[in-house]
């Protein structure tokens, strides 16, 4: 039989294959170059560069470690905010070497007191001739800095580039933190950090905005390292709370405590045929049968939604 597809879906089918192949990439990358040395980075708080540098797909690449996947989702975000509200110049002179990670960057939001608010963010930047001079606290080579140039509130906020070797800008010390450890982080500190008019992102006024923007790629790059995280240890730790949830309903069963075992084993029986997923839908499979049958063990005897009551 001869399928005749409409080019849309032939771009659509060619693009999910290539993604497939990219995925598997990917994995292939995490399992051999990162997850080897997972433990490593974390227990010496190493910054992987180089392999950061070969390093692409968030939720596949977190297999192997995920606190290196997060960086380069924030690396990711500063490139996205560059290339999305810088002019031509900005971004003729940031985006390739963040693109081939030659430089790395950072987002410098989160301050003392404030968190991650950014309309409440005390750093300040005051305009001495074609400069802004930053002062406030914020191991990579270009910073998107919030910073407030107006007034209280999010209008308030505006966003500039600021690159490591400014005068002005230092470091506090690395911090200590229970997680995310081949990352480093450290405080940027800015005194009377004098940067051109020219390195703001944007209008003035526009920050907040692009920050928020900015933090809702990151978001959904975050989500994707996130879901990774728990697959593998999910179905181990579903299968050992599945054996147990067994074992509990025998037991109920054997002392005859009517009514909790009615509830407690009908539910169970009932999510633990649910772990097959789709072949409980194909008749092909014995477990389809389990599935059908054990939901209707939930009516008789006593109705599951009033023995809740």
């Amino acid at each position: 039989m001869t399928l005749f597809l409409t080019p849309s879906l032939q771009l659509l089918m060619a693009s999910v294959k290539n993604r497939k192949a990219f995925q598997k990439m990917a994995f292939d990358f995490a399992a051999n170059e990162m997850s080897p040395h997972m433990a490593e980075w974390d227990e010496k708080e190493i910054f992987p560069v180089e392999t950061m540098r070969k390093a692409l797909i968030f939720e596949t690449l977190s297999t192997g470690c995920v606190s290196t996947t997060a960086y380069l989702s924030i690396h990711k975000m500063c490139n996205w905010m560059i290339d999305t509200f810088g002019n031509t110049e900005q971004r003729e002179k940031y985006c390739p070497e963040l693109c081939t990670m030659d430089k790395f960057a950072s987002y410098c939001l989160t301050e003392p007191g404030c968190g991650s608010d950014a309309a409440s963010l005390p750093t300040n930047a005051k305009l001495e001739g074609d400069h802004d001079v930053l002062n406030g606290s914020k191991e990579t080579d270009v910073y998107i800095v919030m910073c407030r140039t107006g007034g209280k509130g999010p209008k308030g906020i505006s966003c500039v580039v600021v690159e490591k070797d400014t005068p002005g800008i230092s470091f506090g010390n690395k911090e200590k933190k229970v997680g995310w450890n081949s990352q480093p982080t450290r405080a940027v500190i800015l005194e009377d950090c004098h940067v051109p008019v020219i390195s703001r992102l944007g209008q003035e006024g526009q920050g907040f905005n692009i920050a928020m923007r900015g933090l809702n790629g990151g978001r959904i790059n975050i989500g994707e390292v996130a879901t990774s995280l728990p697959f593998w240890l999910f179905l181990q730790f579903k299968l050992a709370e599945m054996a147990t949830k067994l074992v509990a309903s025998r037991l109920l069963v054997s002392v005859s405590l009517c009514s909790m075992a009615k509830l407690f084993v009908t539910d169970e029986c009932f999510n633990l045929s649910q772990f097959v997923r789709q072949n409980g839908y194909l008749k092909d499979y014995a477990v389809q049968q389990f599935v059908r049958d054990i939901r209707v063990h939930q009516i008789p005897e006593g109705m599951y939604t009033p023995l809740l009551l």
